[in-house]
């Protein structure tokens, strides 16, 4: 299930830098995930590097699109072709 973020972002941009697949941007007034990118980390890291980050706990599962693990890790494969999962991501 990829995340979103919530109307309560600060636009701090602290989900940004963390976001290895390239998922969050400025939006008009708040960041965005864009959920063809957002794998949960999955692939990077053993949690969802922007819930920790965020200051304001606004990034949550978008319940819109729901994906299993496996499907998170086809996700990062297609994302980061060539390369291996971090251990313990998958």
């Amino acid at each position: 299930m990829a995340y979103k973020i919530t109307d309560e972002c600060i636009s701090c941009g602290a989900c940004e830098a963390e976001c290895q697949n390239q998922a969050i941007s400025e939006g008009e007034t708040t960041y965005v995930i864009d959920p063809d990118k957002c794998t949960e980390c999955v692939g990077n890291f053993e949690s969802p590097k922007c819930v920790e980050i965020c200051p304001v706990e606004c990034c949550e599962p978008d319940p819109d699109h729901v994906e299993s693990r496996e499907q998170l890790l086809d996700k990062w494969r297609n994302l980061h072709p060539g390369e291996t999962p971090a251990e313990g991501t998958y």
